[in-house]
């Protein structure tokens, strides 16, 4: 049975999204910082903070967006020019026309990259950013020079749904879980009147086999530091540690205490885990 992440952790999503509201800084709707790159069928939403070498930073699915990384991005930007990006339909990014496939969301981020810099950057990415982290160095292995991904299984969790888990994750049910979220996202979003088209788009990326195949990580030549929390459902401790190992250049970081959402939970420890594998 395929895997659909489970209603508490939607639900606990939201909370985190409703708090990141509360930054001095709109991570994710400034004007100061945004732009648009249009990469054929859509066009991509990003902003950019601070000068240096160039950071990427690709945030979660549905609930996730750039303001995910509010604590990361002012820390970053001290020393990196930190490049974050919307994932096609998520805030102020268009939903285009393509099939939503980690291979395509790779594609989207690298058009945007290559418009800003023609150097080699540093990927950060959590959960589907983390995926899309993968896909991408392994589909542009000279663009990435080092990738971090947090909470990004390479394929589906192996687990039981519950009753309440069955179906998939339509409009309306999303609006009875998160009436404020849906409300807030829709506000930014260039089409709000394709929301359930969207949320159609997303249920066959979650629900396939694979998100990157074994041999597609083990071709991957650049450093990679794979983190997740003791307690991540989706990406448990010995799936993480058979992921490093199939990386030729994998490095291991578990966050103790934590589920999924690890940059909420414990962001001291990902930042210390982070910073002597960056520099």
């Amino acid at each position: 049975m395929k895997n659909r992440p489970t209603a508490f952790a939607f639900l606990l999503l939201v909370i985190v999204h409703l708090a990141n509201a509360q930054t001095a800084v709109p991570y994710g709707n400034n004007p100061q910082a945004g732009r648009q790159y249009n990469v054929g069928d859509a066009k991509i939403y990003y902003e950019v903070y601070g000068k240096g070498k160039p950071v990427v930073l690709l945030h979660g699915g549905l609930f996730g967006y750039i303001d995910e990384y509010e604590f990361l991005i002012p820390k970053l930007a001290q020393t990196h020019q930190v490049i974050a990006i919307g994932t096609r339909g998520h805030g102020k990014s268009e939903i285009g026309t393509k099939p939503f496939t980690y291979q395509q969301l790779a594609n989207d981020a690298y058009a945007v990259i290559r418009s800003i810099t023609k150097d080699s950057v540093l990927v950060i990415g959590f959960s589907d950013g983390g995926i899309t982290g993968y896909n991408l160095t392994a589909l542009h292995p000279e663009l990435v020079r080092k990738l971090v991904a947090i909470g990004s299984p390479r394929r589906p969790a192996d687990r039981v749904l519950s009753n309440e888990e069955e179906g998939k994750m339509t409009a309306d049910r999303l609006e009875k879980m998160a009436p404020d979220f849906v409300k807030s996202r829709k506000a930014i979003m260039p089409e709000p009147n394709r929301w359930g088209e969207f949320l159609d788009k997303l249920n066959p990326l979650w629900n396939q086999p694979t998100f990157i195949s074994d041999e597609a990580l083990h071709q991957v030549n650049c450093p990679v530091l794979v983190m997740a929390g003791d307690k991540d459902p989706y990406f448990k401790t010995e799936k993480v540690i058979e992921t490093v190992r199939l990386l030729q250049h994998g490095t291991l970081s578990i966050i103790p205490g934590c589920s999924h959402v690890v940059l909420y939970c414990n962001f001291p420890a990902i930042w210390e885990a982070i910073v002597p594998f960056i520099k």
